[in-house]
């Protein structure tokens, strides 16, 4: 199990690191799906993107890693909104229906599955 979950942890890292990349590389998708009643639109895609980024790589680290977990959980609920945005306007990204709102509670197994790396997870022997 030990092993499993390392793998786990450094597949979470690597989507945080890359995901907070595409913050960088594509910003105008992101700026796109940022709902219209938050202000600084810019400036909260860098710094949710620098923030990926920084939590996955803390992630990795094992001191740092329960405390960057919570951190990815704080992340996930924060960005959450946008995905709401996303699904109300889904001109923004074509795909279909179900796809728009399957993202929704996708938001909450990446919740579950960082949880699982807060080591507060109840351990079964």
């Amino acid at each position: 199990m030990k092993r499993i979950k390392s793998i786990s942890k450094c597949l979470l890292a690597i989507f945080m690191i890359v995901a907070g990349t595409m913050h960088f590389v594509n910003p105008e998708f992101f700026l796109k799906i940022v709902p219209p009643y938050l202000p600084l639109h810019r400036e909260l895609v860098l710094v949710s993107g620098i923030c990926e980024i920084l939590l996955g790589i803390l992630l990795l680290i094992p001191k740092c890693s329960p405390l960057a977990a919570w951190g990815i959980i704080a992340l996930l609920i924060a960005v959450f909104p946008a995905n709401v945005y996303l699904y109300q306007h889904q001109d923004i990204l074509p795909a279909s229906p179900f796809i728009h709102l399957l993202r929704l509670p996708l938001q909450g197994v990446f919740i579950l599955w960082t949880y699982w790396h807060t080591n507060l997870v109840i351990r079964q022997e």
